[in-house]
């Protein structure tokens, strides 16, 4: 029999602090966080790898600061005064490495921001050093921000990371599918990703509910 077709439909993320799972991987990160008012030189780096929750914490603060969210690939010299005045946040500055005109945008906004007297949080896969910055002043002034650092998940954290991946999308798969999944998957917030997408869309395509059963068919398959 061929399969239905599935619909891939709208995720909504849920993205307040109440939602936000703390955990010793991230404990740290989360204090510098709300430790806004204090940061030192009034900005903070967020540091680590995909999926580790890099945008929920920058979603958090923005609601308590209020402030403006943009991607560092978006930026341009034009937004500059607008942005700056208020607090922001410019997600992925690792996606600009090759992109010397939002570099260029991002040392100006760095500087008019904290010239008015706002905060500035900046978020990028792994370390400053490792964004492939070109910009001379612009990477110095990264390396000197202070960074929080996200780790890759223990235990706790995966199984929370999973659950709330699967309520984004309105599923609710038993406790022990979960466990199932932890136990048996690569731990990683990328992998997470992928793996509830995988059970997402086998579900929707064979019209089954998300048991362990059915995990372990996506972890099987992809181990071939």
């Amino acid at each position: 029999m061929a399969e239905q077709l599935s619909f891939d439909l709208p995720v909504r993320a849920a993205l307040g602090r109440n939602d936000f799972f703390v955990s010793p991987s991230n404990a740290m990160a989360l204090g510098l966080v709300e430790m806004w008012p204090n940061w030192a030189g009034g900005k903070l780096v967020l540091s680590g790898p995909k999926g580790s929750g890099k945008t929920h914490l920058t979603h958090v603060w923005a609601t308590q600061t209020n402030a403006q969210i943009i991607s560092a690939s978006t930026l341009t010299k034009d937004q500059v005064p607008d942005l700056a005045r208020g607090p922001v946040a410019v997600e992925d500055v690792h996606d600009i490495a090759g992109n010397p005109d939002a570099q260029t945008a991002l040392f100006h906004l760095h500087n008019l921001v904290l010239a008015e007297g706002h905060t500035l949080l900046l978020s990028g896969v792994g370390a400053p050093p490792q964004w492939g910055l070109s910009l001379p002043d612009l990477l110095s002034r990264m390396q000197g921000t202070t960074a929080a650092t996200l780790q890759e998940p223990d235990d706790m954290l995966l199984l929370a990371v999973l659950a709330k991946q699967f309520a984004d999308r309105q599923l609710t798969p038993a406790p022990d599918t979960l466990t199932y999944l932890v136990k048996n998957m690569d731990r990683s917030f990328g992998e997470a990703t992928r793996i509830v997408t995988a059970l997402d869309q086998l579900s929707l395509s064979e019209k089954r509910p998300i048991t362990r059963l059915l995990a372990k068919r996506v972890l099987e398959r992809d181990a071939l």
